[in-house]
């Protein structure tokens, strides 16, 4: 077999589009070329990926080498395709059976001794893999990510998460006949913990300004507070989110994945509702930039 076709996604805004690692070995002198608008991070993806494969034991083939990541209009980026773009030339060359990986998505950064390596917006691929699978009927693929990435993509109820720390974990799944050598599907233990604000009965007086802040809370309304520097603006802003009810289970999976896609998440902050802190002299564009909200204004939806 000449062509292997995998699964992965990337990252557009707060969406995560799938897309397809396409890898062809033809006659030829030896070369790797990847295309399909990918930028300096995925083009270098080749050099990691060469070395990862050498030293972890399989052949290179010397052959012509063609990665396409479809659609070629989507913009690609980071090192999440070393997986796929691994994986497929296996499959190509027949070291791992092809066919065993139609139901999986794939995504991971490689180290050059074959380590897997985190990356961003896990939660938002899971998410929007499992929204893709439930669309088209089906109970969607399992996903293959990098152990790092773990607890943060399996906050997704229903998502099937294989984490693996190295490349050879990933292929002694697909390859291996007993079970013992095959990934186990990741199930974070459950926490009912819930989350811990800044109490607002430390506030002492502002009568005026915590009666606004309640009635905000209870009807679900927006807030602004405007004062000179230490009036206790951040102070009571901070415990607001402490007023607001329990985050829904699609409120937490959408707040979540917005700071998965900024690199920023934390597992301490699931179902904790966000609040920024921004210094009084950022620029307009640093709060947009950052995906800040402005100190003074708290708001229930993202």
């Amino acid at each position: 077999m000449s062509l292997a076709v995998l699964r992965s996604r990337a990252l557009a805004g707060m969406e995560a589009p799938a897309v397809s690692v396409e890898v062809h070995l033809a006659n030829g002198l030896p070369a790797m070329n990847i295309v399909g608008l990918a930028d300096a991070e995925v083009r270098e993806s080749k050099d990691r990926v060469r070395a990862a494969l050498q030293n972890s034991g399989f052949d290179v083939p010397s052959r012509r080498i063609t990665i396409n990541l479809a659609p070629a209009e989507l913009p690609k980026e980071s090192g999440r395709f070393d997986l796929p773009i691994a994986l497929g030339i296996l499959a190509a060359s027949d070291q791992i059976p092809a066919a065993a990986l139609d139901g999986y998505e794939f995504a991971g950064e490689l180290s050059l001794s074959g380590e897997l390596r985190p990356v961003r917006g896990a939660l938002a691929m899971s998410f929007a893999m499992l929204r893709q699978g439930a669309h088209d009927g089906g109970a969607g693929r399992a996903f293959v990510l990098p152990w790092a990435n773990a607890d943060e993509a399996a906050l997704v109820a229903d998502a099937a998460i294989y984490p693996a720390r190295s490349l050879l974990e990933v292929c002694a799944h697909f390859a291996a006949k007993a079970d013992d050598a095959r990934l186990v599907r990741y199930r974070p233990a459950p926490s009912n913990a819930p989350p811990v604000y800044p109490d607002f009965a430390d506030v002492k007086g502002q009568p005026q300004v915590k009666r606004a802040l309640e009635v905000a809370a209870a009807g679900l309304h927006s807030v602004l507070l405007i004062g000179p520097p230490g009036a206790g603006k951040s102070m009571l802003a901070s415990r607001f989110p402490g007023l607001l009810p329990p985050m829904r289970e699609q409120e937490a999976l959408e707040t979540a994945a917005l700071q998965s896609l900024a690199g920023s998440f934390a597992i301490e902050r699931w179902r904790r509702r966000p609040f920024r802190n921004p210094h009084h002299t950022s620029s307009g564009v640093a709060l947009v930039g950052g995906g800040c909200q402005f100190q003074q204004l708290t708001r229930l939806h993202i």
